[in-house]
This record gives C-alpha cells, structure tokens and sequence, in this order.
C-alpha cells in the first residue's frame, strides 16, 4: 500500500477537542484508495463562568492545537495540512491592530435572553427567516451581536475584525484572516439567496457591517503555519486548509450516501442535527413556521436541518448523578434503560426547559407531572424517557422534512458519536418504522479531513470523498421492529409537541 498523503484534523465540540491524523493510502494493483484514523490528541474544553457571563477558554485552546502539532511531529507523522471544525456561531472580537479582545462569549451565556423575541417584533420573524434561513434560535450570532450592542458593550465598538471560531484558532496558527462559508452561514446575518453578507439588517441593528470578511468556500488553502509557531513547535510550515468548519457540515460531507439520490442524515451528539442536501435553500413560510434551518453546506450546497436538542440531555442527567455520588456509565445507563418499562413517560426535547445546564433531572420529573405523564424515577426509567423521546422527535421531525421537501425518504443515515448508543439507533429505527444506516462514528474530523484531501487534489469533489468514505468506514443497519407499539407511542408524543 502506497501512502498518498497525510492531514491532520482537529474537531473540537462544546465539551471536548480532539486532534486526529487521517493517512489516505492507495493499492497500486487495483487502484483503490482507503481512509485511516488516528486520535494523537484528546483535551477538554471547559467554559468558564465569570463576571456574570459564561466564555470559551480560547487561549488554552489553541495552546491544545500547539501541543496535537508538535505531537504529531514527535511521533512521526508528517502531515502536509491542517484543518479546523468547531461549533458554530461563536466568534472573537479583533482590534485594529489584530489583537483578541477578551474571551469569546459562550453560546449559552445569558446575555441572549429575550433577544429573539426583541427582533421578531422589531424586524418581523418572516423577515428574519427569509434573509437568514435559519431556526430562531437563542445563541444564533446575531443575537449575541445585538445584546452587546444594547449592552454598549466597548468590545464591540473597538473591534475591526469579526472572527469565527474555528476562523479565529487558524488565524492565530496562520496570521491569515479568513471567513469560511458554511460558519458565515450560521450567523442569521448572511442571506441565503443573495449569498452576501446581509449588511443592510447589520446597520438597522446597529451592528458594524465592518466586522464581516468576504467568505471562502470549503477546500481552499489558508495558508501556512506563521515562522514564530514553526520555531516555537519546531515543525515545518504546514499549510491549513478551509474544510467544513462547521462541525455539522464536516459530518454532512462524510455521510456515506449513495450518489445521485436525495437522503436524510441525523448527525448525532449533544445536538441532534437531522436534514437533508439541496441545492437550493428553502426559506419559505413552510420551513419557518417548521422551524428548520439553511446551512451552507461544503461543494456549494445547502443543507435543510432542525437542530434537536440531542444527546445533551442525557449527559446533563448523568453528569448530575455523578455529582451526587452514582457515577455510571453511558453503557451502565442503557442498560438500566433496558430493563425498565417501555413508553412509560416522554419529554418534547426542544422544550425550552431542557435547554440550560443543571437540574435536569428534576426538569424532566417536572415536565412528566405537568403533562400528566408517570414521573420517572430511577436512572433508567429517565434514561429510557430521553432515549424514546429523541427517537420519537427524530420521526417527526423527518415527517417534517418530507412535507417541505416533497421526498419520501427510503431510511436515516446516523453519523457521530451518539451512533455508539445502540439502543438509541435501535428505538429511532423502531420510530421511523424505515431502516437506519450508521457509520462513521468520527464524522466531523473524517468530513474535515476529506475536504483537506479536495484541496490537496487527492479527491476530486465531494462525490468522490463520500466515496472514499463508504470504502474506508463499516456501516450498520438497524431494521424496525415492534412498528405497532411505536405507532401508539408516536400519537402520545405528538400531544406534547406544543407543550414548553
């Protein structure tokens, strides 16, 4: 097996980092071509709460990528590229002189409270919708921009430059300032159909059109590492590469889909992102009363979504259990989960209650009893609660999709790594009554790394990577069972839809 080429993916998620090295090695006798993963790096990203406002640890961050690159190195890779996916739209504030101006807020910090509701009565929701296509959404950048505005927050009037995060760590490595399209499109202040920045809300919110960068479409070259992070890692100046930045669509472009045929992905983590690739955005008065968003998605498409509020809820539930003593497993809980009565109580996981950390458990308990429901008890009762409840969401939230789309979707494609909870592709595959197709687990630093590929030239478009992807990567399938007492459970559930 001949090596082709080397990259190395750095895909960072609201809790943890992880820096992976992807080697595409080729068989010279039959010409194919394989995809091979290695975690070098693993670090946690823990917000910090201070002065009333909760911020990423930016700085600690990047000294994390530092460390994965000189690791790297050490350890005998030689990797040509580099390529960063982050969550999106949180961003850090540069000055005149290219300096960070403090700490990028966090996306769940308090300062957005009431802001979507504030602009739907100032701007028009319908307005909002059909010139940023996206989900009205608290965290939404355009949201955290007016609430500093408001605030007359002195950040926002020295800054010069607005910089996305995964934009922001590659500007520090590289010194290049760069937007890249598919973040630019999370912000609800690019317009979908115009494909330009939408600087005529920017001036009628006050926000400084100044701050916004042109974008640049997935799989175009940076630039390469600065000489002083050379000399301080003592690596070679390798080159970073614009991939899918937004972790999403980094996972998007990894989905093993068939080519020609429209399909339906659930990308899934502590968010649950369930779409489907066009190639147009569908802003209509359907999608926003549905509530679905337009994402810029890498090779020119966009992406149709609903952002579900995911795997987060569990990892709330057990991250309290922890605290008081009863440390489990995700594997302990599903198979508590197991062993409990089925379609006893369920949860709308949107529901606004469920969006703030800590106390879930109790919120749940809480939602159960105002819905009239039996109130879940155990760790496995709760744990079943949720499971049932996202697979539920997850149906209809594609029975949503079908209706703006006019497809009838044949199965669900389920990427990331809450694709290891097998009893959840399990219930969803039971909830849809379809099948569900699974793999890869690492499908935002796999989608990372097949964009540094298009750009290296290794793969000739998206087609080709998802290709390589389904020939380098198992797939699983889970086939529908007990479709009757799902049938029941789905008209309990669609009660509760409207329920906050």
């Amino acid at each position: 097996m001949t090596k082709l080429a080397t990259v190395l993916a750095f895909d960072l998620g609201a809790s943890s980092g992880r820096a992976l090295i992807g080697e595409l090695t080729g068989d010279a006798m039959n010409g194919q071509a394989k995809l091979q993963v290695t975690e070098i790096h693993r670090f946690p990203n823990q917000p910090i709460a201070v002065g009333g406002h909760l911020h990423w640890d930016i700085l600690r961050l990047l000294q994390e990528l530092k460390n994965a690159i000189r690791k790297a190195f050490q350890e005998g890779y030689e990797p040509q590229t580099f390529g960063i996916d982050t969550w999106g739209v949180d961003f850090g504030l540069l000055d005149a002189n290219g300096e960070l101006l403090g700490n990028p807020y966090h996306y769940r910090d308090p300062q957005t409270d009431g802001i979507v509701e504030e602009l739907g009565e100032l701007i028009g929701k319908s307005c909002l919708y059909e010139q940023g296509g996206l989900q009205f959404m608290p965290f939404n950048t355009i949201n955290q921009l007016y609430a500093m505005r408001k605030a007359e927050s002195p950040k926002l009037a020295a800054a010069s430059t607005l910089l996305l995060t995964p934009d922001l760590l590659a500007y520090f490595l590289t010194g290049e300032k760069v937007c890249e399209f598919t973040m630019a499109t999370t912000t609800q202040l690019f317009h979908p159909e115009e494909q330009a920045w939408n600087t005529a809300l920017m001036e009628r919110l006050g926000i400084p059109s100044r701050l916004f960068i042109e974008p640049i479409h997935p799989g175009t070259r940076i630039g390469p590492l600065t000489p002083e992070v050379c000399a301080e890692l003592d690596v070679p100046p390798i080159e970073a590469v614009a991939v899918g930045t937004h972790d999403t669509e980094s996972a998007i472009a990894a989905v093993p889909a068939a080519a020609g045929a429209p399909f339906a992905y659930l990308v899934c983590g502590t968010w649950s992102l369930l779409g489907t690739e066009l190639e147009q955005p569908i802003v209509t008065p359907e999608a926003m009363a549905l509530d679905f968003s337009n994402e810029g998605g890498v090779g020119g498409t966009y992406q149709l979504l609903k952002n579900i509020m995911g795997l987060w809820i569990l990892q709330e539930c057990k991250r309290e259990w922890d605290e008081q003593g009863a440390a489990v497993s995700f594997a302990e809980l599903v198979k508590l989960a197991e062993n409990v009565k089925p379609f006893r109580s369920f949860i709308q996981p949107d529901a606004s209650s469920f969006y703030a950390p800590s106390g879930m458990v109790s919120r749940i308990q809480s939602y159960c009893r105002e819905t009239s429901q039996p109130v879940p008890e155990s760790m496995g009762e709760v744990t079943r609660c949720v499971l049932e409840s996202l697979a539920l969401r997850y149906r209809q939230a594609l029975e949503q999709m079908e209706a703006l789309t006019g497809v009838a979707y044949s199965g669900l494609h389920m990427v990331g790594g809450g694709i290891q909870n097998e009893l959840l592709c399990q219930f969803t595959a039971n909830a849809l009554g379809r099948p569900v197709w699974t793999g890869p687990v690492e499908a935002s630093a796999i989608g990372n790394m097949l964009m540094q590929l298009v750009a290296l030239g290794q793969c000739m478009d998206l087609q080709a990577a998802r290709q390589l992807s389904a020939l380098s990567f198992p797939v699983d399938t889970y086939a529908s069972v007990q479709s009757d007492e799902w049938e029941v459970a789905y008209k309990t559930f669609a009660g509760l839809s409207s329920i906050k």
